[in-house]
């Protein structure tokens, strides 16, 4: 039996945490949440994710912050982080998350939560 790729859904909004949650596991992902970046390294630690899904804008710990602290840590430097944002064009938009710059702060890349959600498995599995 073939394990199963495991995705930690960083997001302080309820509602897309559930959201990726059940399409995600309907594509057959393990699925694990954190609400926070705080919350995100502590469960990046404990998890060992295939794929980290992280927000960009949160209040307690913002996702780039937390990306840098899962970079600096030794059991978690190696993962792969995609960040997920919902500003229109992230090559465009004021946190400036091109391509380029993602990959710079040690990301795998990005994903619009405004797209739909076949394109956000897609880009998953891409990804993993």
């Amino acid at each position: 039996m073939e394990k199963k790729s495991l995705i930690l859904i960083v997001d302080d909004e309820a509602y897309f945490r559930e959201i990726f949650s059940k399409k995600l596991m309907a594509e057959g992902f393990d699925i694990g949440t954190a609400e926070n970046g705080k919350d995100a390294i502590e469960k990046a630690k404990q998890l060992k994710p295939d794929l980290v899904l992280m927000d960009v804008k949160m209040a307690e710990m913002d996702g780039v912050e937390a990306l840098m602290k899962i970079k600096e840590g030794q059991e978690t430097k190696n993962m792969k982080v995609a960040f997920l944002t919902s500003f229109g064009n992230p090559e465009e938009d004021v946190h400036n998350l091109s391509p380029r710059y993602s990959k710079e702060m040690g990301a795998v890349g990005y994903i619009r939560k405004t797209d739909d959600l076949d394109s956000l498995v897609s880009k998953v599995k891409e990804l993993v």
